[in-house]
């Protein structure tokens, strides 16, 4: 039975509850629909698109890598070179590699770039937005942006609001006629299969959603892009050729190679990430759920994850150094602090490299299962996922099966694992090689005679991860690539619509999402919270946007549905703003991305604030006391002076010491024993550039004011003269030999930086 077949079955949980072998392919109910037309030139297939769709072309491409480069450059140099061609493309996180605004900065990142993104292709309708030569027959539209990339941008005019889960709808509305994205291939006795790999969020809605729409005659194209280097991900993520029109394949002309992926380096990791990182670890359950998002606090999260697994007595004596029992005692109530020996599951719409890290550590292990009667016996510890007689028994005193077995439930129990594939009913019959026996569960005999013939050793069809999309560095692509047979059956990319919704989907009903994701912790960052608890994580009160939702809200309102879920949301306590340091935890501001109704649990480097059902005194004070010391009496006089807070309230002693230096006096215990580095998962970065890039970063900030620039030109005066060591540094980013003042002053601040 074929994935898609669900989506016209009427909605009961027997129908929303599927179990898929390796071989089961998602076909649409249209058996009929032919194999996909392929091309090897992007050129070639951009001709076909437009005599299938017309001019007027709505294009719509996925997130992040999936976008097929080749062809969507090809499209846009032809409605370039053709303004009869209206071309509209909708899409979201253009990548781009980083070029630098200052000299210094293009300096520096000139050699890595070059280095670490050798072969990845430019997007050629970023290049055109960014040099402002954009054609007025081309439009981007994007509902999420990669982060800070458009502020103060006329893209601010083309950004959509929109959840992640709203976006196929919200497409299709506007008009999309064209999907493409990239895919990987596969061709198993003469059977060609394309996996969505990175990105099948949209693709496994869109596709029926298209051919219904295609069957009502409406001009529509579904575009695949062979890539070698994208990992072929199975499951839900396998689909046969006939669910694209058109492929193009580059790789049926003759030395082409494929381009390759952009890979995100891992980012540094501070002091105040992996505070927050450990907070947040003490809050997972054994045996529970995992959605994280990018970027260095999810690293963190993954460090003390992986420390509190396979370190547990320094890991125990690091909380126990912060206090945090004392301090923060949700982490016992709703959290534990032990090793995982049940394991987690991850379901979250990102799956970034922190859950290969886990699953490698031997965390991400507890599988959950598409058929609803086995996932609710394996939450009430009823059965195991190793399958013995009683397993069998079970299932019988469930009414899951017939005391005398029928050929539908020789045929479930092999689908679910429990029987082995080669046992087949025949006349009454259990068969197998050359013995066969009664299916009688009632008959001992018959029982032992199952024992030893027909039991597997292990429940199959279990996954530990389902993610939507995917993006990370270079060695977790390969991870992903060089995984086994058995380890690739146990990731499953699926859609987002599964992966952030609790409703029914065809791919499994509410009921089956529910008990798969018992103890979930869904862990988000945000920007900003104000005292009442709204969190501002993607835009601006100018209106300006950061980024976008994205999925955010769904896993915030699925904290509030699911029993025994929280919603964690982190962010630094404080940054530097327009060269002044303010805190991140205000008394109220213009913007709302989580609102107060919805307030849960928020986590700073200072701790853990606990919100959820509590009165407006409380979660103000809550905050207070994880913010940073340096505004918490300004922070607390806003909210008596607003009748907020009690008016005799005083912060707690304990809480009044949160500054960078006393989280540092426990921080450095330990990076002293090498923990808590700042690339605990490896580094792109040579040690030249390591230390130029503190330098850089420390000059940025201290130059960001007026006054600031004012005291590093002082400084700069008094500079001591380049050292043996500093010289090669200097060479590396292009200062060794001046050839102005302003750069020879450049020289100076650098000098004074790199001397510290």
């Amino acid at each position: 039975m074929s994935v898609l077949e669900f989506i016209d079955t009427p909605i009961c949980p027997s129908a929303l509850s599927p179990s898929h072998s390796d071989n089961q392919i998602l076909h649409t109910e249209n058996e009929t629909k032919s194999a996909a037309q392929t091309f090897a030139t992007s050129d070639e297939l951009v001709d076909q698109v437009i005599a299938q769709v017309g001019k007027n072309i709505v294009i719509g491409v996925p997130l992040a890598i999936g976008k097929p480069i080749a062809f969507i450059n090809a499209l846009y140099q032809r409605a370039k070179a053709d303004p009869s061609i209206s071309l509209r493309i909708e899409t979201g996180i253009t990548l781009e590699k980083p070029i630098g605004k200052s000299t210094l900065e293009k300096n520096f990142l000139g050699p890595f770039v070059e280095r670490e993104f050798a072969n990845v292709p430019e997007i050629d309708y970023i290049c055109g937005l960014r040099k402002g030569d954009m054609p007025s027959n081309i439009c981007v539209n994007e509902f999420f942006f990669k982060a800070g990339s458009f502020l103060n941008s006329t893209q601010q005019l083309n950004y959509t609001s929109t959840n992640y889960t709203h976006a196929v709808r919200d497409l299709l509305d506007k008009g999309v006629n064209v999907v493409a994205q990239i895919v990987a291939k596969r061709v198993i006795n003469g059977v060609t299969t394309y996996s969505l790999c990175s990105n099948s969020d949209l693709a496994l809605d869109f596709i029926p959603e298209m051919d219904r729409l295609k069957a009502e005659g409406v001009p529509m194209a579904i575009v695949g892009e062979v890539n070698s280097n994208m990992p072929f991900m199975r499951n839900h993520a396998e689909v046969a050729d006939s669910e694209f029109d058109f492929i193009l394949d580059g790789n049926l002309n003759e030395k082409h190679e494929d381009y390759a992926l952009f890979a995100a380096p891992n980012a540094s990791i501070s002091q105040e990430d992996h505070m927050i990182g450990l907070y947040s670890s003490t809050l997972i359950k054994d045996g529970g759920t995992l959605q994280v998002g990018i970027g260095s606090l999810s690293s963190a999260l993954t460090y003390s994850t992986m420390l509190r697994h396979q370190n547990n007595p320094v890991y125990q004596q690091v909380l126990h150094d912060l206090k945090v029992e004392e301090k923060f005692p949700l982490s016992c109530v709703i959290g534990e602090t032990g090793t995982f020996e049940e394991g987690l599951y991850g379901c979250s719409e990102l799956m970034v490299d922190g859950f290969m890290h886990l699953f490698k550590a031997g965390i991400l292990k507890r599988e959950v299962f598409e058929d609803l009667t086995i996932q609710t016996l394996l939450n009430e510890k009823k059965i195991t996922p190793k399958v013995t007689i009683s397993t069998l028994l079970t299932l019988l005193e469930h009414n899951a099966i017939s005391s005398v077995l029928n050929s539908d439930d020789v045929d479930y129990l092999k689908r679910i694992g429990v029987f082995k594939s080669s046992v087949h009913y025949h006349n009454g019959l259990l068969n197998i090689t050359d013995s066969s026996y009664l299916g009688n569960l009632k008959n001992e005999e018959a029982l032992q005679w199952i024992t030893k013939h027909c039991l597997n050793s292990a429940l199959c069809g279990g996954v530990v991860m389902h993610g939507a999309f995917f993006i990370g560095p270079k060695d977790f692509y390969e991870a992903l690539n060089t995984m086994t047979d058995a380890e690739h059956d146990q990731f499953c990319m699926t859609s987002v619509n599964y992966v952030n919704e609790l409703y029914d989907h065809f791919l499994g009903s509410q009921q089956l999402k529910q008990a798969q994701r018992k103890h979930a912790r869904f862990i988000n960052s945000a920007m900003m919270v104000t005292l009442n608890g709204s969190v501002i994580s993607d835009a601006l009160e100018n209106g300006q946007v950061v980024s976008g939702v994205g999925g955010q809200y769904n896993f915030v309102a699925q904290a509030h549905q699911l029993p025994g879920a929280r919603s964690i949301l982190k962010l630094r306590s404080c940054c530097v703003r327009g060269g002044k340091l303010q805190s991140n935890i205000l008394f109220n501001y213009g913007h709302t991305t989580i609102p107060r109704h919805l307030r849960d649990t928020v986590i700073t480097e200072y701790g853990i604030a606990d919100l959820r059902s509590k009165s407006d005194h409380v979660v103000y004070t809550e905050l207070i006391k994880i913010a940073d010391s340096r505004f918490q009496q300004e922070l607390l006089e806003k909210a008596k002076a607003a009748g907020k807070v009690a008016k005799d309230y005083q912060i707690p002693a304990e809480f009044c010491n949160n500054t960078p230096e006393a989280i540092a006096l426990v921080y450095n215990k330990y990076t002293a024993q090498d923990f808590f580095g700042p690339f605990p998962f490896g580094c792109s970065f040579t040690e030249e550039e390591l230390k130029l890039g503190k330098a850089l970063k420390s000059l940025k900030n201290k130059t960001a004011t007026r006054k600031g620039k004012a005291q590093c030109l002082w400084q700069a005066l008094s500079a001591p003269k380049p050292t043996a060591a500093i010289e090669p540094l200097l060479k590396r980013i292009g200062m060794n030999e001046p050839n102005n003042l302003q750069d020879r002053i450049t020289k100076r601040l650098l000098t004074a930086e790199l001397s510290k």
